[in-house]
């Protein structure tokens, strides 16, 4: 009768530490609410595109790759993974303010593409000291006809861009065919 009355007790137990378990993990810390009910949270794709006049079309079976970020706060946090790219080649992720040659710019990070072409860069305390797109940015301000406002966030050869200059990072190099542009504009709100 002891053991029944034991196992039962262990039993008991052992479910009460799994719900008092689940209901830690899915607690929250108290968070203010996010800007206009959207999401703290954003994904941008970025792909190996052709250039051209106009939009430029993305390379059907090209490199790619996924950012998540967050759309708000006093840090921009990101996590970056690239796919088939070039094995053994140095790549930066960067913020690219227009015009040409992206004065200012931001290198997010660096990185080496992996023997299977994969890559993954990221940060979650990255201070970079101003929203996106920075207001020294032509995408600052919508322009016709597109009236598009947001930043551009690229995958550059290392070789192509200057990050050690601290009063003027820019684009020293110009190959488009090795990087990954992005799929659409992202914002992100510095809060401090």
């Amino acid at each position: 009768m002891e053991k029944i009355v034991t196992k039962r007790f262990i039993s008991l137990f052992i479910a009460l530490a799994v719900i008092l378990s689940s209901t830690l993990v899915f607690a929250k810390k108290n968070q203010p609410p996010p800007p206009n009910g959207e999401a703290r949270t954003g994904t941008l794709y970025l792909f190996q595109k052709t250039s051209a006049t106009g939009p430029w079309p993305i390379v059907e079976g090209g490199s790619w790759g996924d950012m998540k970020y967050n759309l708000w706060g006093d840090k921009f946090n990101f996590m970056f993974q690239g796919r088939k790219l070039q094995p053994g080649t140095s790549y930066t992720l960067i913020y690219y303010p227009d015009p040409w040659p992206g004065t200012n710019l931001i290198c997010l990070g660096s990185g080496v593409a992996n023997v299977g072409g994969n890559l993954n860069i990221f940060d979650f305390d990255f201070d970079i000291g101003t929203s996106l797109p920075a207001t020294y940015d032509a995408n600052y301000t919508p322009i016709p006809p597109s009236g598009a406002v947001g930043a551009k966030i690229w995958l550059v050869l290392s070789s192509d861009v200057d990050c050690d200059s601290r009063d003027n990072r820019q684009m020293i190099g110009w190959n488009p065919d090795s990087y990954l542009f992005e799929y659409n504009l992202i914002n992100f709100e510095l809060r401090p």
